[in-house]
């Protein structure tokens, strides 16, 4: 983290962008500071596109300001974009080019390159150094467009969705190499539709919905915060099948002895999280409750498989603030 006083790497002061008559970006803060993973996360179409495209100076915003190492990002891309690292969701390759010789032409581009052949091997490529870039998996090809990002040697990263399609240990090596980036004093701006990446990756969360940012803070911050709000506990379960969710809740507070839930009361209420969970939030958990839940689901013929209490996470958070999923 950078000290009280000096300046952050990225500095994103009242930004707006428009396109006609849509406003894609409406007044947006937020910074990032050396050493640090900042995930942007917003609903389909809640601006982060754009805004991350302005931070890497392929659009201009049409008031407020991005600075990049004090810079104009857009004016002065030659000189930002020597310290940068950008790793497109698309890949960006040639198709018939190889995969060492991809990597060795981006490299070409930089003063300083890593080494390419440990790079191939960190990212576990090093098999397919002569194979096509056509011709990788979507998650070989995934790796590659992160090993471009890399291979400059930058002082800050962007990466747009860099485990998509990724499988669990391809994952957990490209979580290891953003935690490593960190460690070596390289900032990263993550975005990203898989929540508990952002959970366990992040220094500092920023949502942005409708084009501003509704929420930021580290991922603890966020759910302290939620927890507090709701004054009252959460119950998450995963259940087999799908339940339906207004007889669910009347069926439990009748036999837990809450009476039928009204909107302005402290009764419990219910929330999809995403297929096969729900969170209900409400008053702290009693034998008695927990008894009405199991009963409420198997009076609908769904199978508990997992429950947790006071469980709050960055998914739960992200709700709250947009009432949207991630993925609609």
């Amino acid at each position: 983290m950078t000290t009280a006083g000096s300046t952050p790497l990225l500095d994103v002061r009242s930004v707006v962008r428009r396109f006609g008559k849509t406003t894609a970006v409406d007044g947006l803060d937020f910074h990032v500071d050396r050493s640090e993973v900042v995930c942007v996360l917003g609903p389909n179409g809640a601006g982060k596109t754009t805004t991350i495209e302005m931070c890497e100076g392929f659009q201009r915003p049409d008031s407020g300001s991005v600075r990049v190492f004090g810079m104009d990002p857009f004016a002065d891309s030659d000189k930002v974009r020597e310290r940068i690292g950008v790793m497109l969701q698309g890949g960006g390759a040639y198709p018939g080019i190889r995969v060492g010789e991809m990597l060795r032409l981006v490299a070409s581009y930089s003063a300083h390159p890593l080494d390419t052949e440990w790079l191939l091997h960190t990212v576990g490529l090093e098999r397919q150094r002569k194979t096509t870039y056509r011709r990788l998996s979507g998650g070989q090809q995934q790796r590659l467009a992160l090993a471009c990002a890399l291979v400059g040697r930058p002082e800050l990263v962007f990466l747009d969705e860099p485990t998509a399609g990724l499988d669990a240990q391809s994952r957990l090596l490209v979580w290891d190499l953003i935690s490593s980036l960190r460690r070596d004093g390289v900032s990263v701006v993550l975005t990203t539709h898989l929540l508990d990446e952002a959970e366990a990756l992040s220094d500092r969360v920023v949502i942005i919905d409708r084009g501003t940012v509704v929420a930021q803070g580290s991922p603890a911050e966020l759910t302290t915060s939620l927890a507090t709000a709701t004054s009252g506990s959460r119950i998450v379960l995963q259940v087999d099948g799908v339940i339906d969710v207004p007889s669910f809740v009347d069926a439990t507070c009748q036999r837990a002895g809450l009476g039928v839930p009204k909107d302005d009361d402290r009764g419990l209420t219910m929330v999809r999280i995403r297929p096969g969970s729900y969170a209900l939030n409400g008053p702290h958990p009693t034998p008695g409750l927990l008894t009405a839940v199991t009963q409420a689901a198997a009076d609908q013929g769904v199978l508990i498989t997992s429950l947790d209490m006071n469980k709050t996470s960055l998914e739960d958070v992200f709700l709250s603030i947009t009432g949207r999923q991630m993925r609609g």
